[in-house]
């Protein structure tokens, strides 16, 4: 029989601190929001709720800085990364028609790191 999650205080916090995103969060940013409403709220409880909401793909993750970042929107994330100085920063890439051809399936969101050297450091 299939594991059915309770709807549970603490949840019915998180999922309305999530709907105030307007962007990319982080857990710690999410905790930070949880606890004024609930101090009993556990970062183990948050990790464990946005891996869940991933899984049934109500959220999107995606890698920034080395730490998961979460969107409810299918956004992409993408950077350029500079390989003298280390200095990241984030491009907008709406279209990656020229994958769709190479890809079978449909694509959801993507997240595209892209490396060069800065203007600074050129």
């Amino acid at each position: 029989m299939p594991k059915t999650s309770r709807q549970t205080k603490q949840k019915n916090i998180l999922q309305e601190q999530i709907k105030s995103f307007e962007s990319f969060f982080t857990a710690e940013d999410l905790h930070r929001k949880a606890k004024k409403q609930d101090p009993k709220v556990g970062i183990a409880t948050i990790y464990r709720y946005l891996k869940d909401l991933t899984l049934k793909h109500q959220l999107h993750s995606y890698t920034c800085d080395r730490k998961s970042i979460y969107s409810r929107s299918e956004r992409s994330h993408c950077h350029f990364v500079c390989q003298k100085c280390r200095l990241a920063s984030h491009i907008d890439i709406h279209s990656i028609d020229f994958l769709k051809s190479k890809i079978k399936g449909t694509i959801c969101h993507f997240q595209i790191d892209v490396e060069g050297v800065c203007e600074r450091c050129k």
